[in-house]
């Protein structure tokens, strides 16, 4: 029988297993490292874009003349584009974020062709200042009201709005009635019913903005010029460039972004509110062919009811009915007008 020799202390039997090394760190931190490597190379590209984008910006206003005067009010400036007509005057207001007010209602303002037609382009529109006072149904009535003032406006003028600018001339026409002679809504916006307060807006990041600053907007109109133009034919090449320009100018801006957060509160603060009695109104309603049609008609209805002269008028098209159906509308406009508006 063989006697096994008995090991030294602290010695290791090569029979023995082998100890597990420990894990190596090396992969965690080359991923760590190429994740920081990324990230800086991204927030480069991000800063050189917005260089770039800046520098383009001030490039482009520089070298193409802007339309229409800034008038000043409040502190600020808005823009007004007038066709210089010798007719009954009316005043164009565009709907929520329209870059270029002056430039998306150009089918329209020539069809009315003879209309003394003013687009008044608010805080955050066009070539009008960026920022302002809360964008509250109040201060948009005052400022256009002291707008239309300052240009000597002949009264009492048309009201024509699209969209969310059916909150404001509903505002406006109840503050100003002796010098509102009719109203135009363009597929406008309704205030819904409703109870209950609604809280103020808080200001925060814009996403949309930061967009416009680091120059994706631009980049989008550059390479889809087609998701942002208007479907029409009825703009000049000209027309759509300027209007792909002050997209990426104008997307986001403070004012809009303080508009777009109250749009609740301002819907709010006309609960109840309706047109006065005697104040005719036309209403253009874009029939989409679908459910929606039927809800908007309604809710025209039930809000001037109370009118003693009032119109509603589908269009067979989208919400933007002036960018194709201008002169159907400019017809229906004229005959509103004419027969005692």
């Amino acid at each position: 029988m063989r006697v096994l020799p008995r090991k030294a202390s602290g010695q290791r039997d090569p029979t023995d297993a082998a100890p597990r090394r420990p894990r190596s760190r090396k992969k965690p931190r080359r991923w760590l490292r190429r994740l920081g490597i990324a990230a800086l190379v991204a927030l480069g590209l991000l800063l050189v874009s917005t260089a770039v984008n800046a520098a383009m910006e001030r490039a482009e206003k520089s070298g193409i003349p802007a339309y229409g005067e800034r008038v000043p009010v409040g502190g600020r400036a808005l823009n007004v584009y007038r066709s210089g007509g010798e007719g009954q005057p009316i005043v164009l207001l565009s709907g929520l974020g329209t870059p270029a007010p002056g430039l998306d209602f150009a089918p329209l303002v020539r069809e009315l062709g003879g209309f003394d037609v003013l687009v008044v382009e608010g805080l955050g529109y066009g070539y009008s200042d960026m920022d302002g006072p809360p964008r509250s149904n109040e201060n948009i009535s005052a400022e256009l009201h002291d707008v239309l003032a300052r240009v000597q406006v002949r009264q009492p003028y048309v009201l024509a709005g699209h969209s969310i600018a059916g909150f404001y001339m509903l505002d406006y026409a109840n503050r100003y009635r002796s010098e509102v002679s009719a109203v135009v809504g363009i597929d406008a916006t309704i205030p819904k019913p409703g109870d209950g307060q609604v809280p103020e807006p808080e200001p925060g990041f814009s996403v949309e903005r930061a967009l416009a600053v680091t120059g994706i907007v631009r980049a989008v109109t550059f390479v889809a010029p087609g998701l942002l133009d208007p479907d029409s034919d009825a703009y000049t090449d000209d027309e759509l460039h300027r209007m792909r320009l002050m997209m990426s100018w104008n997307f986001g801006n403070p004012a809009v972004t303080d508009e777009t957060a109250r749009i609740a509160n301002n819907a709010a603060a006309l609960r109840g509110v309706t047109y006065p009695d005697d104040l005719p109104v036309l209403a253009f309603i874009a029939d989409e062919s679908d459910d929606s049609t039927a809800t908007k008609l309604s809710s025209a209805e039930n809000l001037l009811a109370n009118v003693d002269r009032h119109e509603i008028v589908p269009l067979q098209g989208h919400h933007y009915l002036h960018w194709t159906q201008s002169r159907r509308m400019a017809e229906e406009i004229r005959a509103f007008l004419g027969s005692g508006g």
